[in-house]
């Protein structure tokens, strides 16, 4: 019997597709790579999941595993030699419970993250993770790359948001780990090997999570500021002052918000250009006046100081609704605008504005009229510095002749302030060579070791992170 017909007695022939015209599940969200499955196969429970591994590796077939495909770094397509066989666990999106008095809740991978989230909302529970592709990204990807977004600040990233897993392992052997426990001291922390790991080392199936009590009042507003060492002082001011009331404290440049203006002229922006504005939330759960009282006393002291020079505060949810829809319209804007070099770095907070005074400059020297698109979570020291082309300069020549140096600059300025060059996107395809050689060779090893010996197969997700 032929691999194909195995997996087709497993899941059922309508969830087993072959051939034809899969870009759905064989090209990447930013269409940077294109791939060619071997099978893709949509199993609909961890059982199914489990004995599709089971005959891979008798078949000695090289797995993909995929949720959205909304991954940034390569990750989660098929190469192009048409051996991999693509496992999507979109099918697994069952919330299996919710327990209030534990503050958890246990989701199958395949539950969109926007699920995940309403689902705690309806028990008047806050699940924190937040991404602007929250609409069709997986908590599974979420975990397997151990994604930030906006609230990293307050609740840390997906793995700090995570209590337990479960696991096919790479022989298709199911690890039981979704206990909802705080504490449990007994030994390797196994969870954390597979956060964070990209399916390379097992397959996430499902999750208990942490949740929180709902905040009874958020307040949102946008600030104008002139330097970027004013916005990192403006931040050092909002925690003294709101403590772990600041939940997000986000930083764009003046041409990252040019190009939302150009490209998505219906969405109102409150304040006029500035180099840098500031995007902060409080979320509170004491008195409603209280909380806007210490808002409005943090604007007032910064304005003092000379580090804001306008501000617009959210006088409604949809008013504060429409000033994240301007920061999450960033990457869509960049990418109607052609195709750029993006980089998902983190640095020192206290390092931020040095390393990006340097780089722009650098970049500028190598690229006369190169454009700089930088923003991200400056309270969680996370950038997106991505490099679109010149305007006289096609994007895709740019790319294929400024990439390596564009990334060699970027990255050689990351690794002297300090930094990574991977913070929540992860490694992937894109990155793997990047990693090789600006990893520690003592961590490179330990990392290869975890890996033969939880896939001595080498057959989960093959060419990605090492």
């Amino acid at each position: 019997m032929t691999l194909e017909a195995t997996l087709r007695g497993i899941v059922g022939s309508p969830y087993v597709m072959r051939g034809g015209n899969l870009p759905a599940y064989e090209i990447d969200w930013r269409k940077r790579y294109r791939g060619q499955a071997r099978v893709v196969v949509r199993p609909a429970s961890t059982a199914e999941t489990a004995a599709v591994v089971r005959a891979c590796a008798e078949a000695g077939a090289p797995i993909v595993v995929q949720g959205g495909n909304t991954g940034l770094v390569g990750g989660s397509v098929p190469d192009g030699s048409g051996r991999q066989v693509l496992l999507h666990l979109g099918r697994l999106n069952r919330v299996r419970s919710i327990d209030a008095a534990n503050l958890t809740m246990t989701v199958e991978a395949g539950c969109l993250l926007q699920a995940v989230q309403e689902a705690a909302a309806a028990k008047d529970l806050l699940f924190p993770l937040s991404l602007a592709a929250e609409g069709s990204c997986t908590i599974g990807g979420n975990l397997a790359t151990n994604a930030g977004g906006t609230q990293v600040l307050r609740y840390g990233n997906a793995r700090e948001l995570c209590l337990g897993l479960e696991v096919v392992t790479s022989t298709g052997e199911v690890w039981d780990g979704l206990a909802g426990l705080r504490k449990d001291n007994t030994g390797y922390d196994l969870r954390d090997l597979f956060i964070g790991s990209e399916g390379t080392l097992g397959i996430i199936t499902a999750a208990t999570l942490r949740l929180y009590p709902q905040p009874t009042t958020v307040t949102t507003a946008l600030a104008s500021v002139e330097w970027l060492d004013s916005a990192v002082d403006f931040l050092g001011l909002a925690q003294a002052r709101l403590g772990a009331g600041l939940t997000g404290f986000e930083v764009m440049n003046r041409f990252s918000l040019d190009l939302v203006r150009q490209h998505f002229p219906q969405l109102q922006q409150p304040l006029p250009g500035s180099p840098w504005t500031v995007l902060l939330e409080q979320s509170a759960s004491d008195d409603a006046e209280q909380a806007a009282q210490r808002f409005e006393d943090l604007l007032a002291l910064a304005f003092e100081r000379g580090l804001v020079s306008d501000a617009a505060v959210a006088a409604s949810i949809e008013q504060s609704r429409n000033m994240w829809h301007l920061r999450e319209s960033i990457p869509l804007a960049q990418s109607l605008e052609g195709l750029n070099i993006k980089h998902d770095i983190s640095v020192p907070i206290s390092r931020i504005p040095a390393f990006v005074r340097n780089t722009d400059e650098l970049l500028e020297r190598a690229v006369p009229g190169v454009r700089l698109v930088d923003f991200g979570h400056l309270g969680d020291g996370n950038l997106h510095y991505n490099v679109q082309a010149p305007v006289d300069m096609p994007a895709d020549r740019f790319l294929a002749e400024r990439e390596s140096e564009v990334n060699r600059i970027v990255y050689d300025a990351v690794m002297a302030h300090g930094g990574s060059i991977s913070a929540e996107h992860g490694i992937g395809a894109l990155k793997r060579e990047e990693l090789a050689q600006r990893k520690s060779p003592v961590a490179l090893g330990m990392m290869r070791a975890i890996k033969q010996a939880l896939d001595p197969q080498g057959l989960l997700n093959p060419g990605r992170l090492l």
